[in-house]
């Protein structure tokens, strides 16, 4: 399958006083479309740094990213905000959705931010939320609150889904389904979709096509699974 991701010898440098800090130190790797893709490594690890580079919410101070054949790095500030825009999906490990809105709006406020984006209420329905779309996210459970930043990301139609810890804030039963309904995502418009999910959590990596073990700013393995589990295989 054609390469989709690339990350070309990228570095991200941070200057803490007159001390430089390598988050990231000439990382190279590569991942094809519509794979299942974890990011596994500790706390500072450079995880992070690695999924804002990504989604285009930062830039590498040296090497290149190419997303799709485009090589994002050279964006100017409107290109790069096309690209997050139309592009990628964020799923954050506590929400972000908007307490002021209800459910069906915190997924149609996408439609002002995207040329193409699909059914609010269609999607809300795919993630079992269609009884909910008038209430308020403190009137739903941790997980239906996921649901609804899932469902928002999707709702932008993105060629990547960047997750950012998704099940970290849940208990273990309503982890995996979320993880079942990210996978559903990585399944979906005809394999198309590319999900990639940061976490610490090494037993997501049995159900990913591909883990990606980050340490010290650097690729420990990048390593493909030719088999990987069902979700209802792993012992959560």
């Amino acid at each position: 399958m054609k390469d989709f991701i690339e990350f070309k010898n990228v570095t991200k440098t941070y200057f803490i006083g007159d001390e430089k800090y390598n988050a990231l130190d000439g990382i190279s790797f590569k991942i094809p479309k519509g794979e299942f893709v974890v990011i596994l490594g500790p706390s500072g690890a450079g995880k992070s740094t690695l999924l804002n580079l990504l989604g285009g919410m930062d830039q590498a101070t040296s090497g290149n990213i190419i997303i799709d054949g485009e090589n994002i790095e050279k964006y100017n500030a409107n290109e790069m905000s096309e690209y997050r825009a139309e592009n990628v999906g964020f799923i954050f490990q506590f929400y972000n959705i908007l307490p002021t809105l209800t459910v069906l709006e915190n997924v149609e406020i996408v439609k002002d931010i995207v040329k193409r984006p699909r059914s609010a209420k269609n999607i809300l329905k795919d993630v079992g939320l269609e009884k909910h779309l008038t209430k308020f996210p403190n009137q739903l459970s941790g997980g239906e609150q996921q649901r609804v930043s899932i469902a928002r990301a999707i709702a932008k139609n993105p060629k990547i889904l960047l997750c950012d810890e998704p099940t970290g804030a849940l208990d273990s039963k309503t982890g995996v389904e979320v993880l079942k309904l990210l996978k559903k995502c990585c399944d979906a418009n005809n394999g198309e979709n590319t999900v990639v999910i940061v976490t610490h959590n090494a037993l997501i990596a049995e159900i990913a096509d591909r883990v990606i073990r980050i340490k010290n700013g650097q690729i420990d393995s990048v390593v493909e699974n030719k088999k990987p589990k069902n979700i209802d295989e792993v012992v959560w």
